[in-house]
């Protein structure tokens, strides 16, 4: 049953932490099936939840494959194309930090819910700056459709279809103290079906 979580909106949980585990299991063994192995990779994670993603992702390799892979992670602020539409004028820049040059690596992005694909393409911007890696690819937890370039992930944990005036929120133990993933629906919708919200999960 769901239960009111937001103001005006309706939750559901739709994965557990249980699942977000398992799901972060089973991409790492992708990862490492289509690599070969952990030689020349390089974890990306998007600002901000696709960062302690990416370090537990570095975690389940190291216990599969006994080697350390390193960790960056990317802010995409200043690199979106809605940058000039949005209402508050400040934008707040996190630290970009690469361990590695990306010349030559593969490097796999993560972050926690692909959506329109607009925060990878300002993601893929951001990593040309530092240089051409050999190879990218993209590791999400959640899938929920409705894109709008062409984009798609490597790997997912789940796919989820969702109506454009829902939200998929992704909650981690490290920025939020609990892990489970959630879906958010306007009270409105959810009693008439109406009202669409602008933005959902992954935002643009």
């Amino acid at each position: 049953m769901p239960v009111e979580g937001v103001v005006g909106m309706l939750e559901r949980e739709v994965m557990s932490g249980d699942g977000i585990s398992r799901a972060l299991a089973r991409i790492a063994h992708e990862i490492l099936e289509r690599n070969r192995g952990a030689d020349n990779l390089l974890l990306v994670g998007i600002h901000r939840r696709g960062v302690p993603l990416a370090h537990r992702l570095a975690e389940r390799l190291a216990e599969f494959e006994g080697a350390a892979v390193p960790v960056g992670s990317l802010d995409i602020n200043l690199y979106r194309d809605d940058l000039r539409e949005r209402s508050s004028p400040r934008v707040r820049v996190r630290r970009t930090k690469l361990p590695v040059t990306i010349k030559g690596q593969r490097v796999v992005l993560v972050d926690d819910v692909l959506y329109t694909g607009r925060t990878v393409r300002a993601a893929l911007d951001a990593l040309n700056d530092f240089g051409r890696p050999t190879q990218v690819q993209l590791a999400v937890i959640i899938d929920r459709g409705h894109r709008e370039l062409p984009i798609r992930a490597d790997y997912v944990g789940r796919n989820i279809p969702t109506a454009r005036s829902e939200i998929i929120a992704v909650r981690l133990m490290e920025n939020d103290g609990v892990d489970e993933a959630v879906l958010l629906r306007p009270e409105d919708v959810a009693l008439d079906g109406g009202a669409e919200m602008a933005e959902g999960g992954e935002v643009a």
